[in-house]
């Protein structure tokens, strides 16, 4: 016969509610009672009805994570993370992707409703604050990333400016004069942030901005990174160092410099943002911002679950999550 709640509360020797309790990871039980629930769930192998439990209180059991490309390995290893953590939480996860359209972006909002989920993780690029005024209020909505609105909803990102600054310091540290940077794009919130950085970094060190040191990359692609090298290559005076916008533009400006017969970092250092795995194994190896990808998961959906048992008014929550700078070959040779 299947395990009961009931059968988990008596071999723990609590109440059916502390139980429950520990079930749905309320933090109000005592340590110890907490202990003796564990072990009997342990020792019972007791899995909760998802379904049942999702009914009665009235919840899909689902929530929404909306990327922009699905394709590009920051948002890959970021949806594997968010679906665990939602698991952890009893949520099934949908995901959907924008390609990085305002009109995409807007579409998925348009169509988010409690009756098919119960709260979404977003990360925009293009929204304005006045694509959220037909948002069903009945739907939290977290957003991660570094697009922020000027709205009323919780965000989770890390300190954009604050990672590019050091990346570019980083670069300024090893000795590096002429500092290129790559992915400059009129909308995205990412790239304004980013740039910024930069811009402090070399203004902290005394270095000059020549303005065809910066280049635009329409998408964050590998060949939007070798394009963007290439262009920089060809310049009178090429740079001796380069930050690129995300570890695709970086992974293809390596290939364009190893195509120029030029080394890496003797001759022109690498720094990516994302430290994806892609990067760790490329050669060179990439440095690169880290981003905690695990801590931005799971804040975003232990946000979406307090909102959720909110239900009601509530203060946003703007939280900064860390990061690091991994140094691999790409500048440490």
């Amino acid at each position: 016969m299947a395990v009961t709640l009931r059968d988990v509360a008596r071999l723990a020797g609590v109440s059916i509610k502390t139980a429950s309790n520990v079930v749905n990871g309320y933090s109000f039980v005592k340590p110890e009672n907490r202990r003796r629930v564990e072990e009997a769930l342990a020792a019972t192998g007791y899995r909760p009805n998802i379904g049942a439990r999702n009914l009665r209180r009235g919840r899909t059991g689902f929530i929404a994570l909306v990327l922009p490309e699905l394709g590009i390995p920051y948002f890959g290893e970021l949806a594997g993370l968010v679906i665990t953590a939602g698991r952890e939480q009893g949520w099934n996860v949908l995901i959907e992707q924008t390609q990085a359209s305002r009109d995409g972006e807007r579409a998925v909002l348009a169509a988010l409703g409690p009756h098919l989920i119960d709260a979404a993780v977003i990360s925009p690029e293009a929204l304005h604050a006045s694509d959220f005024a037909d948002l069903d209020p009945g739907v939290p909505l977290v957003m991660i990333g570094e697009h922020s609105v000027d709205v009323r909803i919780d965000h989770v990102a890390i300190d954009n400016v604050l990672a590019a600054r050091t990346a570019v310091g980083h670069l300024v540290e090893i000795g590096r004069r002429r500092i290129a940077a790559i992915g400059e794009h009129p909308y995205r919130g990412t790239a304004a942030l980013r740039l910024a950085g930069y811009r402090e970094a070399l203004t902290a060190a005394g270095l000059p901005q020549p303005p065809e040191l910066v280049r635009p990359a329409l998408h964050y692609h590998r060949q939007n990174g070798a394009s963007a090298m290439a262009d920089l290559l060809d310049l009178p005076e090429p740079p001796d160092a380069v930050f690129c916008f995300n570890d695709l533009l970086a992974v293809g400006a390596l290939r364009t410099i190893a195509e120029r017969g030029l080394r890496v970092p003797q001759d022109i250092a690498v720094v990516g943002f994302d430290n994806t795995e892609e990067g760790a194994y490329s050669r060179p190896s990439l440095t690169s911002v880290a981003p905690d990808k695990l801590a931005i998961a799971r804040t975003a959906v232990d946000l979406a679950r307090r909102r959720i048992e909110a239900d009601g008014e509530f203060e946003p929550e703007d939280i900064q999550t860390p990061f690091t700078l991994a140094i691999r070959e790409s500048t440490a040779g």
